[in-house]
């Protein structure tokens, strides 16, 4: 019996980073399709014009293709989570450019193509992947999706349909378009979505020189977000309170911003979510401390932040406390509040090489309670074991 031959999709990034994204994909295509020829699968190109127009094409597509591979940083695997979570298919990742943080917590290269290319291409050979969680965000009554790319507001109709998308005939408002988005990093809330909508609208060559210099300019201006909050724990049970702080952020990884390790205690497939936020606005000291631990796995012993484990979350607008800004997750807009955030257990599977799939299962199999202990937190509850 002759064995059906596979289909590999890709899906670049042709606006990213003056045009490089364009010749980084069909460098990425070409290597496909010498490697297509040699282990028999073909390679089909889905990059549209825009995130939304790629989405899409992957998605009308799915039927066509076993395995998608997005070239990119972390907008680009926002893109395949959407495209292909929850279905099965496989997703390789060729991380370039800035943050690339979901492919770093995996330890799969950054801006090295040809070594990405090659083990997306052994890890289809062998079939080896990961099965990894995903956050789901949903709005609630009210909640409305913005354009992921540019955060712009959007209506029911961009004008396709024949219509101008302004409103129905007696000149009311369009309905907002709810929210309904995969991610498989972090969806931030607060203090860390302002940052990063600064640093898209940077003007600094460099990604993380972007991220850092944006990251600068907002902590002086810090505000007390306000936020409403009902949180179904990793044990069931349910929290709901009132909180102002600067920053709110559900963690599916462990990194941020081109490195900052916010989630240190978080794991790929435990079924979790992780809940990071600031306990109160920090003080000049605490912001050094913080920032001389963002880089190492030490950031959650900083007391200016806390963390629960959690299965669920939904976030709305609090009576107290300044207007939190659009929400962000992977590096693309997502919306405003209220939203329901929820994990997706094992919904996306990402092809890695097999020495990189037994290290990540070995650290899931890894007890927090080492790195709790050290940090000062309570395993059961995951505050300062001390009370304070």
């Amino acid at each position: 019996m002759t064995q059906q031959r596979r289909t590999v999709a890709m899906i670049g990034n042709p606006v990213s980073d003056k045009g490089r994204g364009a010749k980084v994909g069909e460098r990425v295509r070409g290597l496909l399709e010498a490697a297509g020829a040699e282990y028999g699968f073909d390679v089909l190109d889905l990059t549209g014009a825009s995130f939304d127009d790629s989405l899409a094409r992957a998605r009308a597509h799915a039927a066509e293709y076993d395995h998608l591979v997005v070239v990119g940083g972390d907008g680009m695997i926002a893109l395949g989570a959407n495209a292909v979570g929850t279905s099965g298919i496989p997703l390789g990742i060729v991380a370039i450019g800035s943050g690339n943080d979901f492919a770093r917590g995996l330890k799969l290269p950054i801006d090295r193509v040809d070594v990405a290319v090659e083990g997306i291409v052994g890890a289809i050979v062998r079939g080896s992947h990961l099965d990894v969680d995903m956050g789901h965000v949903t709005s609630l009554p009210g909640g409305r999706a913005v354009d992921p790319s540019t955060g712009a507001e959007i209506g029911p109709s961009d004008g396709s349909d024949g219509s101008d998308g302004s409103g129905d005939a007696d000149g009311d408002a369009p309905a907002p378009v709810p929210i309904d988005r995969y991610y498989a990093g972090m969806l931030s809330c607060g203090l860390d979505s302002s940052i990063n909508d600064r640093a898209n609208h940077s003007r600094l060559p460099n990604g993380k020189l972007r991220y850092l210099a944006a990251a600068l300019v907002e902590l002086t201006r810090m505000k007390r977000y306000g936020y409403r909050i009902r949180v179904t724990m990793a044990d069931g049970t349910v929290d709901e309170r009132e909180v102002v702080t600067p920053l709110l952020t559900v963690a599916n990884s462990r990194h941020i911003g081109g490195g900052i390790e916010l989630a240190p205690y978080s794991r790929f497939a435990d079924g979790l979510l992780d809940l990071v936020w600031a306990r109160h606005v920090p003080n000049a000291l605490e912001c050094v401390e913080a920032v001389s631990k963002a880089y190492g796995d030490r950031l959650l012993g900083c007391r200016c932040l806390d963390w629960r484990r959690i299965r669920e979350i939904e976030i709305d607008r609090a009576s107290e406390g300044d207007e939190p800004p659009v929400l962000m997750a992977d590096g693309e807009y997502v919306g405003y509040l209220p939203v329901r955030v929820s994990v997706r257990p094992r919904a996306l599977r990402v092809l890695v090489p097999p020495a990189v799939a037994a290290e990540e299962s070995r650290r899931t199999e890894i007890a927090l309670d080492d790195m709790l202990a050290r940090d000062g937190r309570d395993p059961e509850t995951g505050a300062f074991a001390d009370g304070r």
